[in-house]
Formats: structure tokens, sequence, C-alpha cells
């Protein structure tokens, strides 16, 4: 059984840190929460309990905190859903609508989470602890050497702690699509509102967001609209296309050219020039440094870590993701930097292109021995059984994406 927690284990002390360089109000910073250091560790043990006991069915296309799942899984089947619906037929198209909640976080219903865990199956004991230990937190806010006075909050999960992720991706995990032609992907609270268009009808699409603000409003999260964008991929050829505008609260929802999601810049074309052209430009900012330490005549297995840690971790960043269908002109920009690292370390190093081979074999192997993963049924057997069936495609886009290739990986490597 789980006691309560103690209150000076749930006291904690919030750091203002800013989320842009350049900050013009309090929005611009994230109010993290410096707390204990056993409770954190007390956290982790809890944590891994409910990550055990949730089914795993819950909302296959939450991809936050879950076993065999990562930021490269979300974008991938993002991708992977826009790419086929595409290359389903003439005319069709897909709208994005890049979501942002106001203080996510901080607006827990600690009373409304419980109900869900005792929904999920979690024991009644365990919803009770992690209701004590949502309510009744005393914080403070401090600046520098200024500390205010104590406040104490029964809203929200504290930013900074170990559960709160978990305990808010818990807590959207009845926010799901509601039609066929949509999907909602998750990533924690980074969330994406895909509407499969077809034959120009975008009733479905504008239903599924107006169900998303009745839920919002029903779990006490407040949509950003500002910060909302939307996204549109079209990739015939029409003269002029009068899509319907997006309106949340009465505010209209500003429409992009591209987006950063989860790292990763998508385009309306879903071109990869940009973020290629991006990746070679920091990395060769590196190599400065990678000469500077080569001059102090450090060992060549320093420079290889370096290199490791600094250089080859920004050029294969979600690799799997962009690498297939990037331009053999980007491809080759990006291994000049590879090959500039190997003359200032005189050591042979991997190119990108086994890099991403060896990676998405890899990551094809996990998720077929996933029965969960909501990709695992793109990976079906041939009747002999020794090889997996490749998916059907149209255009080379889809071809190239990473679901092909990693089956074409597999196969290769059997």
């Amino acid at each position: 059984m789980l006691g309560i927690v103690p209150s000076s284990f749930k006291r904690s002390t919030i750091v203002p840190v800013p989320k842009i360089p350049r900050t013009s109000d309090l929005n611009d910073y994230r109010p993290v929460a410096l707390t204990s250091v056993v409770m954190k560790c007390f956290e982790k043990l809890v944590r891994d309990f409910i990550t055990s006991s949730v089914p795993a069915s819950m909302d296959p296309l939450q991809f936050a905190y879950r076993h065999n799942r990562s930021t490269d899984d979300a974008i991938a089947h993002l991708l992977h859903t826009t790419l086929t619906h595409l290359d389903e037929g003439r005319g069709n198209y897909v709208k994005m609508l890049f979501v942002d909640y106001s203080s996510a976080f901080n607006t827990i219903i600690p009373s409304l989470l419980t109900t869900k865990l005792g929904d999920l199956g979690l024991h009644t004991s365990l919803c009770d602890w992690i209701s004590n230990f949502l309510t009744d937190r005393p914080q403070s806010v401090r600046v520098g050497n200024c500390a205010s006075s104590t406040l104490t909050l029964s809203t929200g999960a504290p930013q900074g702690c170990v559960l709160s992720p978990l305990l808010y991706s818990l807590y959207t995990y009845d926010c799901t699509a509601t039609s066929s032609s949509n999907i909602i992907v998750k990533f924690a609270d980074d969330t994406v509102v895909v509407g499969l268009i077809s034959d120009n009808d975008e009733r479905a699409y504008l239903e599924e967001i107006k169900h998303l603000e009745n839920w919002c409003q029903e779990n006490n999260l407040l949509l950003n609209v500002s910060k909302t964008k939307e996204l549109i991929v079209d990739c015939s050829k029409k003269q002029e296309q009068h899509y319907q505008p997006v309106r949340i609260s009465g505010t209209t929802v500003e429409r992009v050219d591209s987006f950063r999601y989860l790292g990763v810049p998508i385009l309306q074309d879903l071109s990869w020039s940009h973020h290629t052209n991006s990746l070679a430009k920091k990395a060769r900012q590196h190599l400065y440094h990678l000469r500077r330490l080569r001059d102090f005549r450090l060992p060549s297995k320093v420079l290889q870590n370096f290199y490791t840690c600094t250089i080859k971790s920004i050029l294969t960043g979600n690799i799997t993701v962009w690498f297939g269908n990037s331009t053999k002109q980007d491809r080759q920009a990006l291994q000049r930097v590879v090959r500039s690292a190997e003359r200032i370390t005189h050591t042979e190093l991997p190119d990108l292109q086994t890099i991403y081979y060896k990676r998405c074999q890899t990551k094809a192997r996990k998720i077929v021995k996933d029965p969960t993963h909501p990709n695992n049924r793109l990976f079906s057997l041939l009747r002999s059984g020794r090889r997996f069936r490749s998916l059907k495609t149209k255009t080379e886009r889809l071809k190239r994406s990473f679901f092909p290739q990693a089956i074409r990986a597999l196969n290769q490597g059997n």
C-alpha cells in the first residue's frame, strides 16, 4: 500500500527557463519545478510500475513514454499516413493541424486524472497516491537570489517532475479521432490532427477539430490558437484550390508552409533540402572544434568520441524519417562533412547510407516483434514465411519513405 506523500517531499521551487533566445513576455518562459531528489527516485519507481500496468492497447498513436516508441515512430507514422493517402488517388490532399496547448501540464485536474487511471485498470491505492501527490503542493518561485512567498496548489502536474509527462499522456489517452478519415498523432503534448481529404470534402476534418475543442473544454485544457498552425500537403497540379479555413473559438488558425514537429521541419511539399542544409551547416560549425582538439594532439579515440557525440548525432538525428527521400545532392553535401571529419581524425568513419540502412533494419525488427506497435501490421509475411510482403506504391516518394525501405532492408538481411 502506498502512503501519503509528506508535504516536504512535495515542496518545489519554480525556476523560469526561457523557451526562446529572446523573451518578451511571461509566456516565453517554462516554469520548471525543482523537487526533492528522494522524491524523484521514488517517482521513477512509481513511473515504472504504472508503465508496466497500463494496457498495451491504450491509444496506439500516443508515442511518448512507451516501450519501443520514439519521435522517429511518431514522425514516420505521420508521413506514411500522409504519403499513402496522396498515393491512393488523384486530387487527394492532407491537412495537418499542429495543436498547441497553453500550460498543458499545469491544467491537469487530479480528480479527473485519477478517474481516468481507474478506468485504465490501475489499483485504487495507486490512484489515491497520485491524487495526494498532485494536491496541496507548496511551491515558490525563485529568480536569481529573489524568492517569492510559498503558495499551495492542487491543480496541475509540475514540469520537471519525473511522473508529470507520463501522467499527462495518461490524462489525454481518450483524445482520439472519431472518424476513419482522421488520425490524431500524439507525443506527450505535441499533438497533430491529420485530415485525409478526398473529393474536397473537409467536413469530417472540421468536425474532428470541433470535437477536439469540446474535449479540451471538458478536460480543462486550453487551446493556444495563436501558436496552433495548419499545414496543407497537396501534390496535385491544381491551378487554384480553395481550402476551408479552420476556426477555433472564433479565431482563424494561421496556415503555414512549414512546421517544426518534434525537431524535424515538415514542409508542405515534403521536401528535405532545407533540413539537410541546416544539418550540414550546423555540423560544419563543429568541425572547427574537432580541428582544435586535433591541434592539441589528443588521441584518435578522443577525436572519434567527440565526432560521435557532436557531429554524427547532428547528421543522423531522425535519419530514418528523412534520409530516404532526400536528394542525391543533399546526401553528398552531408557526406562531405563526414569525409572532412575523417581527414581530421585520420580514421575511417561509417558513411550515412550505411547508418541509415542499419537503423532502418534495427527499427523494423523491433516493430515486427511488437504486436502493439501501430505499424506492426505493415510487416506481413508472404506465404513462404521467409520474406516480408512489399508495400504497394505508385509514387517514388512513398517508395523511398521509411516503411517500404525498412521492409526492403529486412528482406535483404534475411
